[in-house]
């Protein structure tokens, strides 16, 4: 008898492989019976990742959307799914134990069946409570690899994981390639490995379509006995994102496998909303080059999704770059020179850093390192004369172990900075927190909701929720969505702007301090040079002492400030914002020496 595939539609990663947010509650429920009339899909993938998040920029509450978004789904006999970032549940950096298993007895209550768990240092440690949460919640437990090509990350490798994650009780394993650059061959045998060995356990592949393998790598998987295959549908289908479900099942039902029919009309429904959804307005916040694939990501391995910011930096960097390299009698890098330059780099630093899968937020730590090589060695400095303190904890094992070895020169270095390597359970470095956030509710007069789910959020989000209950974030959402809409429409625009250029000329400041080392501004906001300063001329002045590391200004930004640090010690010879002027993340803002 043929063996059945069955397909997931990653409805969220959709979204968020192409932009900055998702459809709103009312536009997924009025999208979801088109999706169920499709008859093809077994899963469909509703929230996790950025989506609670997203919820609440835009003034939200999330708890309420997970709980009308899954809905329909159940009725009809479909089960859902989420993505979580293991030691990170839902958010960018660590999270403690107890909000942790708090997220998923309330994904569960909100109707969330599947639980998607990843590490992106593939550690198991930091996966063992997502996995015991996970099914102590009542849902199934899916452990994910962190699917990457490098000389460490064999078959064998990746089993080494698998077992543990088996040990710990997962109930299926998801093959996790997040840049598509995993080789169709040996995802086949891992696949095939997994099920050789576990034959109970479900495998199931995601793979984005970016440098183009992942067609071929779902033939393979479903040679070897994968059971679902993640897949997209127009208009975000393919580009960097995910193959489109009719091509691959098509695929495999010439290939002999049983795989259900596609009610075309539904899916022209489908994606006739999703245009629609575009055209509203999260279109504003999709950056065009997502629909186009290139090969250029195979040798360095970085997602898709990173080509819009990835160029945004290289043009802010790109004066800078230029003045350094005419002082240094050299040829001027054009933009596209520069681009070769970072993914070349990236191939570089890569191996340096102990090859962390380049998924989030890892796949950044590893780009921006590439990127302060190339600035540092076009003034004639050595690579890794500036990394940020982010990547430095992801070298000193704060996030987990690395899958290989440190290069010498990185471990020389934290051993002259006094910088200590960590061997110790990530997860015991953040104590439980759960009682500090029940009282500041209590304080605020908030009720904890139901099944605890606005507890849950505010211990999860604790800026962006204030800001939801506040109205700052609709109210910041609405100016922002009007800001797109007038740009979009202003006649001398010829297309959405995806880059803010800074409002100064870099090379003119990099021709009087080529020696300097640029501080940028971390995020977009406003400067704040004084938290307290109405003065806008406050900023400081030549020859003020800075410490690497140290705060020298703030940006503010829609949940709060953010730190503005220098990447090296000295004094400053030149500031060019104004106090409480807009920034946008990666500008040049001071030069020091």
């Amino acid at each position: 008898m043929a063996k059945e595939i069955k397909f997931s539609l990653v409805y969220r990663d959709m979204w968020q492989s192409s932009g900055r947010y998702v459809p709103r509650v009312d536009q997924l429920v009025k999208v979801a019976p088109a999706i169920i009339d499709m008859g093809c899909f077994d899963r469909v993938e509703t929230n996790g990742g950025a989506f609670e998040q997203v919820n609440l920029l835009f003034g939200e509450n999330p708890n309420v959307a997970v709980r009308k978004w899954t809905a329909p789904f159940h009725k009809a006999g479909i089960r859902t799914h989420m993505l979580e970032r293991g030691l990170n549940a839902l958010r960018m950096n660590p999270v403690p134990a107890d909000v942790r298993e708090l997220m998923f007895k309330v994904k569960k209550a909100q109707g969330t069946d599947i639980a998607r768990s990843f590490c992106g240092l593939n550690d198991h440690r930091n996966l063992r409570l997502s996995i015991e949460y996970a099914k102590k919640a009542g849902m199934v437990s899916q452990a994910a690899l962190s699917i990457t090509h490098s000389p460490v990350h064999t078959v064998e490798y990746y089993m080494g994981v698998v077992d543990k994650l088996v040990e710990y009780g997962t109930d299926e394993i998801c093959l996790k390639d997040m840049a598509g650059i995993g080789r169709p061959a040996e995802l086949g045998q891992l696949t095939a490995e997994i099920k050789k060995k576990y034959p109970h356990i479900k495998v199931q592949y995601h793979g984005h379509t970016g440098p183009g393998f992942s067609v071929a790598s779902m033939l393979e998987v479903a040679r070897a006995g994968a059971d679902y295959l993640d897949v997209a549908i127009e208009p975000l289908s393919w580009g960097k994102v995910h193959p489109d479900v009719i091509t691959i099942q098509q695929m495999l039902k010439n290939d002999g496998f049983l795989v259900k029919d596609i009610n075309m009309d539904a899916y022209m429904e489908a994606k006739n909303l999703t245009q629609s959804f575009i055209d509203d307005f999260l279109g504003y916040w999709i950056n065009p080059s997502n629909s186009k694939m290139t090969s250029l990501l195979v040798g360095c391995g970085l997602p898709g999704g990173m080509m819009g910011s990835m160029m945004a930096d290289l043009e802010t960097f790109k004066g800078a770059i230029n003045a350094a390299e005419r002082a240094h009698a050299e040829h001027e890098s054009t933009l596209d020179e520069l681009s070769l330059k970072l993914f070349s780099e990236v191939e570089y630093v890569w191996p340096k850093l102990g090859y962390p899968p380049l998924v989030t937020p890892f796949s950044q730590y590893v780009k921006n390192t590439a990127l302060m090589n190339i600035f540092a060695m076009s003034q004639g400095k050595p690579r890794f004369s500036s990394i940020d303190k982010d990547t430095w904890g992801m070298i000193q094992g704060k996030m987990g172990n690395l899958p290989g070895p440190l290069a010498p020169e990185i471990i020389e270095l934290a051993k002259e900075k006094g910088l200590e390597f960590h061997t110790e359970n990530p997860q015991d470095n953040y104590p439980d927190e759960l009682p500090h956030f029940r009282q500041m509710m209590k304080e605020e007069g908030w009720d904890e909701g139901q099944d605890q789910e606005e507890l849950f959020e505010f211990a999860m989000h604790e800026r962006q929720y204030r800001d939801y209950k506040s109205g700052a974030a609709k109210e910041r959402f609405n100016h922002d969505l009007a800001e797109m809409k007038a740009k979009a429409n202003a006649p001398i625009e010829i297309v959405r702007p995806v880059i803010e250029l800074p409002k100064f000329n870099v090379e003119e400041y990099t021709r009087k301090y080529p020696k300097a080392t640029p501080v940028q501004a971390p995020v977009k906001g406003k400067l704040l040079w004084e938290v307290s300063a109405d003065d806008v001329s406050m900023a400081p002045t030549a020859g003020t002492e800075v410490k690497k590391g140290k705060a020298m200004g703030y940006v503010q930004t829609y949940y709060g400030q953010e730190e503005i640090v220098p990447a090296v010690d000295g004094r400053v010879v030149a500031t060019l914002g104004k106090q409480g002027e807009d920034v946008v993340k990666g500008e040049i803002i001071a030069f020091v020496e």
